[in-house]
């Protein structure tokens, strides 16, 4: 066996164990150990700036949007702590009564939430999902190995190390919370296939390794597909607060799954409203892109190709096309939405009780941003993803996707007849 087999088959190993001793941990432990986490990841703030900034020396040539996703800041760093204590705040899914009733023989029946067990945790470049899956995942009862990019070992690895001195501190044991020294593809084929000790596989990332894991993998995968996200703009629509709502989806954190790529216009309000939503969008940087019909209202705007319908730019970049009205809308988005999310911007209450209910993504907005489809803004606390799958869990994954279910039947000798 090659040594990434092994490095993947120990972690999963010892994953186990220390599951089977979160599943037996208190509400008190678990909390302590999140709070321990933070306060851990404050006191090493120096360490992980340092960590941070090994990767990307190595990086000045990637794209912006890239290193965004990689960076980490004072500010940032705070960020990750607050997001422990807040998941730490969260009232505990483990043990709570989904239902409950007593039968006409007496026999009571309950269904109760319990932890998955291992969930492994594959992801690219993103040490905020380092510190996000691993405090949600340990909310919830759950041991996590955590497999993060190429790109951000050093981040990830100092991360990591604050992680196991909050466990220590609070008793727990630090293979709750693992990271994949190797990070190529042969460790990702190896982890996946952990059978009996891994629970679940959450990939987040691009589609070739989201594709490599799906076909790899001999365990469930709860996939976190690429955002390909629409807004259409009715032609009831307020003006300002469609302008204001498309450049805030763009502007605010491009680099995030959730920020808007394209905008549907429709043909009776594109007059009014291209114009100044280039404007806007120009003044904040961002490069737009239109169809022929766009381009008649602004005729500076760069032609879009059949390509940009399908990208996900992650940068400072969005498509607009000028559609004859919602029937056109509603047929784009069918045929080039990932099911992330999806919003119109209308003041006619039927066309957009129409949208939502013809939409069929994992998120449907009216009259908001794409950017507020989040865990945190949910009010969830936090989310290890946003999964586009249509089992067990879909769009925002928070503390209860990370829970199944089982049985408490309690009888008085009841036997079946």
């Amino acid at each position: 066996m090659s040594t990434t087999r092994s490095e993947a088959g120990l972690k999963a190993s010892e994953a186990r164990r220390a599951a089977i001793r979160l599943h037996s941990a208190s509400d008190a432990e678990r909390r302590g150990a999140l709070q321990a986490m933070a306060q851990a990841i404050r006191a090493g703030r120096a360490e992980i700036l340092e960590a941070n900034a090994r990767d990307l020396g190595v990086l000045a040539d990637r794209p912006r949007a890239f290193r965004d996703r990689l960076t980490l800041t004072d500010a940032r760093v705070d960020r990750l702590a607050d997001a422990l204590q807040t998941i730490a705040d969260l009232p505990d899914p483990a043990g709570q009564v989904v239902e409950s009733r007593t039968l006409p023989n007496g026999m009571r029946i309950a269904r109760v939430r319990v932890p998955l067990g291992v969930v492994a945790m594959i992801y690219e470049s993103r040490p905020n999902v380092t510190v996000d899956a691993a405090g949600l995942c340990l909310r919830a009862g759950n041991a996590v190995i955590l497999r993060g990019g190429a790109e951000s070992v050093h981040s990830d690895r100092a991360l990591v190390d604050a992680i196991h001195a909050g466990l220590r501190a609070a008793g727990l044991p630090a293979a709750a919370v693992s990271l994949l020294e190797q990070r190529d593809y042969q460790a990702i084929q190896d982890l996946v296939g952990q059978r009996g000790l891994v629970d679940l596989v959450i990939p987040r990332g691009g589609e070739a390794l989201i594709a490599f894991v799906t076909e790899h993998a001999r365990v469930p995968v709860l996939k976190h597909e690429k955002g390909v996200t629409h807004i259409f703009v009715d032609r009831d629509a307020d003006i300002e607060m469609a302008v204001r709502i498309i450049v805030n989806a763009k502007t605010n954190r491009p680099s995030t799954c959730n920020a808007l790529e394209k905008a549907l216009v429709d043909a009776e309000i594109a007059p009014w409203l291209l114009p100044p939503l280039v404007r806007q969008l120009r003044a904040a940087g961002v490069e737009v892109r239109g169809d022929p019909e766009t381009r008649r209202f602004v005729p500076d705007v760069i032609p879009a190709t059949e390509a940009d319908w399908e990208a996900e730019y992650l940068d400072l970049i969005l498509a607009v096309r000028v559609v004859p009205g919602l029937d056109e809308a509603l047929q784009h988005i069918r045929a080039h939405s990932t099911g992330l999310a999806d919003g119109i911007v209308t003041e006619d209450a039927a066309r957009a009780d129409r949208f939502v209910r013809e939409v069929d993504s994992a998120a449907v907005l009216v009259n908001a941003s794409t950017r507020l489809v989040d865990g945190g803004e949910f009010g969830r606390g936090a989310e290890i993803g946003i999964s586009t799958s249509r089992l067990h869990a879909r769009g925002p994954m928070g503390l209860e996707e990370l829970t199944t279910t089982k049985w408490i039947v309690r009888g008085t000798g009841q036997v079946r007849t």
